[in-house]
């Protein structure tokens, strides 16, 4: 019997009982071949996953690439249609049927598509962000491609039947001349009574009839397909009983089809016959074995104006038809540039919803539940490949938590900074205090709230209650500092001024004492109150964001003095704060200098911003000096921040590169599946990237990134490709 389980970020870990099954799974994916592997089938392990709902989809997505688990469907009486995650699979059905479109006019465009076997097997796997936008972008195209399909079928259209009216007026015309050369010159013959003397009517020319002296003679004009001119003449004398005249010639140029897109030969006809009743007859005759009608006036100079009309509209819409094909070939360029890219997305998306949908969901732990069977000897490489941050969190915190792990999670025992979010939320008094009493009413009934189902914006309310309140909370605070409530200020402890007036409309304030608490409301009755307001604001604001930032570099300090890497501190740390400090750092400070000066005309205290902008335009240069020795301070603090950019990019990738080699030099590569079947010890450096996990779990070495080591916010990437080998050696 065999034991495991395992928890991803965090939760309770509770080891199952279980037997292998009679036929258990013995293919194994990215696992070296042993003898025992070929003598008997690897001994096989239960194992039960628990993963929290916010990670489920890049976990699973890891496990898959990993390939060592077979899971068990845990919901066999569940029907696909009432599963958890169908909805999201019915999204990828759609994204993936949007996808066969765009593929299938691809390849009806006779464009190759792009297939490159590497990259569409590598492709990882998206963050629900990425999905969205894919699936607009393929919304996008289908849109567009649409649009354009049908435009190019309607002037498809149009461009036949003026090339068909082209031909019949041309062959008609021709037609009608053979005609008045058979009637000058006396030739007696059996249509030389139908056709002699005919004179086109005036006012029936445009319905295509003609006129003879004491009777009424019409004809009808259209292409027919070729194939069927035979089955047409034997229709036309069958049902009229031989009592007309029709004429044809065969069209040289092919007509394609717009809505088939094939080519097809077609005749251009002309019929004679007398009586509106048969001309109407031989009308729906040529409409039931698809002929085409056109109206062709009998006059001669109509006909020619028409086909010098034709033509012309011919050109244009030529024209206009091949802009379009070419911005469509265009788009669906674009389209098989990463065409299979996409599919490959998308098929990873729709196995891992699968997958999630044979998990269970614990309520309490707000977490799914996976079972599945994998080799008892890859059940270190499993764990190792896993997510481990999990900061722990309740109620109260799960918000700001949440606010912080959407821009990005920590590693593993790094220092959370979700805690000192609770404090960063200033606004005004008034609106502080609504916010207040309505997270208070929610904090307050949270239990009967719970189970109300009011929509997806109630639920965001009510999700960050604590997040509202402690806001409303701070934003009240921040309001009696600013003397800020709805645009108004108070007095509530007595100005520190006292006006005198010095002119009928000039009054002069003079300072007294200083205000109990926040601003004093006298500045708010002032000509230049939102000049000082906005100053006060904006340099508190820079104040307060350099110490933020600072304080985060800070925390790395923490960091590397945690994970025993000292090192790091002098690579990356030291120029970190020396570039902040050498220029916001010395904004922080000449804003303090200038506020802690007092200076009797105020036009002669030089402007911060301008000071700052010439220091690095004009070094040593100064228009208004603020202090004594400011230009050598400026000019040195130039130098050092020139020197800081360098030492920041460069230093640690090359002594990380140069340690990497020094690891290769003493034989610590190749490590095998092996190695890893021991349990992580606490010191190993477990927070890597999953790739990284990927490559050792299938016994490879994997070159280092110098892209991942040049980002600084994921500096401690690369510091396990190196450092791996060695720690797993000993």
């Amino acid at each position: 019997m065999l034991i495991d389980s395992i928890v991803v970020s965090g939760g309770i870990v509770e080891s199952r009982l279980q037997k292998p099954p009679t036929n258990p799974p013995t293919t194994t994916k990215n696992q070296q071949a042993t003898m025992g592997s070929l003598w008997r089938s690897e001994e096989m392990s239960m194992v039960q996953l628990y993963i929290p709902m916010e990670i489920a989809q890049p976990t699973v997505a890891e496990i898959g690439d990993l390939g060592l688990i077979q899971f068990r469907d845990l919901n066999p009486d569940v029907n696909a249609f009432q599963r958890t995650f169908v909805n999201d699979i019915r999204r990828l059905d759609d994204m993936e049927r949007k996808l066969r479109f765009l593929k299938s006019q691809v390849e009806k465009a006779n464009i190759k598509i792009r297939s490159d076997p590497a990259v569409t097997a590598m492709s990882r796997a998206r963050t629900h962000q990425e999905i969205d936008e894919l699936e607009e972008r393929l919304t996008e195209h289908e849109s567009r491609i649409h649009q354009m399909n049908s435009s190019q079928e309607t002037l498809n259209k149009r461009y036949l039947e003026l090339t068909e009216l082209r031909h019949v007026l041309k062959e008609t015309n021709v037609f009608f001349e053979n005609a008045e050369s058979r009637n000058y010159g006396n030739d007696y013959n059996d249509d030389a009574n139908l056709l002699g003397n005919a004179q086109p009517e005036p006012e029936s020319a445009e319905e295509g009839r003609g006129g003879q002296r004491g009777a009424n003679l019409g004809f009808v004009a259209g292409v027919v397909p070729r194939v069927r001119m035979g089955t047409f003449e034997r229709i036309l004398f069958r049902a009229l009983r031989g009592n007309l005249f029709m004429n044809y010639a065969e069209i040289d140029e092919v007509i394609r089809d717009p809505v088939t897109d094939e080519s097809v030969n077609k005749n251009v006809f002309i019929i004679f016959a007398h009586g509106k009743e048969i001309i109407a007859k031989i009308r729906k005759i040529c409409e039931s074995l698809g002929a085409t009608l056109y109206p062709v006036d009998g006059s001669y100079e109509k006909r020619r104006s028409d086909s010098a009309q034709v033509i012309a509209r011919i050109d244009d819409l030529k024209h206009v038809l091949d802009n379009t094909t070419y911005t469509r070939r265009s788009e669906l360029i674009k389209v098989a540039e990463t065409v299979e890219v996409w599919a490959t997305i998308i098929k990873k998306e729709k196995a891992i919803y699968y997958t999630l949908n044979q998990f269970n969901y614990d309520q309490n732990r707000k977490a799914l539940i996976a079972e599945g069977w994998c080799p008892t000897n890859s059940i270190a490489a499993i764990r190792y490949s896993l997510p481990t941050h999990f900061p722990q969190t309740n109620k109260f915190t799960e918000g700001f938590q949440g606010i912080v792990d959407a821009y990005g999670m920590a590693s593993y025992r790094e220092i959370n900074p979700g805690i000192f979010t609770i404090i960063t939320f200033p606004s005004y008094l008034g609106h502080g205090f609504i916010m207040s009493l309505f997270a208070f009413w929610m904090v307050r009934n949270e239990g009967s709230l719970a189970t109300k189902k009011w929509g997806e914006i109630w639920q965001s309310f009510f999700g960050g209650r604590y997040i509202i309140l402690l806001m409303g909370l701070f934003s009240m605070y921040t309001g009696l500092v600013y003397n800020d409530i709805f645009s108004k200020s108070m007095n509530l402890f007595g100005s520190g001024f006292t006006f005198n007036q010095v002119d009928t409309n000039k009054w002069v304030g003079v300072k007294k004492s200083n205000y109990a608490f926040g601003v004093d409301p006298a500045w708010y009755a002032t000509e230049n109150a939102l000049l000082f307001s906005n100053s006060y604001k904006m340099k508190m604001a820079v104040v307060f964001g350099v110490v933020h930032m600072l304080f985060g570099i800070s925390l790395n300090v923490l960091n590397h003095l945690h994970f025993k890497r000292p090192q790091y501190i002098l690579w990356e740390t030291v120029p970190q704060v020396l570039y902040m400090c050498s220029l916001f750092g010395y904004l922080v400070v000449i804003i303090l200098y200038k506020w802690a000066v007092p200076w009797p005309n105020p036009s002669e205290a030089p402007g911060l911003l301008n000071t700052l902008i010439y220091m690095v335009l004009s070094p040593g240069t100064i228009q208004m000096p603020l202090y004594p020795g400011q230009a050598t301070l400026q000019t040195f603090l130039i130098l050092l921040w020139v020197i800081c950019i360098p030492w920041m990019l460069l230093v640690k990738p090359y002594m990380l590169k140069w340690e990497h080699n020094k690891h290769i030099e003493q034989g610590y590569t190749n490590l095998s599946n092996e190695n890893l079947n021991e349990d992580p010890s606490p010191s190993m450096d477990i927070d890597r990237p999953s790739h990284e996990a990927h490559g050792a779990a299938s016994g490879g070495h994997e070159e280092m990134n110098h892209e991942e080591v040049n980002d600084h916010g994921h500096s401690e990437v690369t510091t396990s490709q190196w450092r791996k080998p060695s720690l797993v050696q000993n």
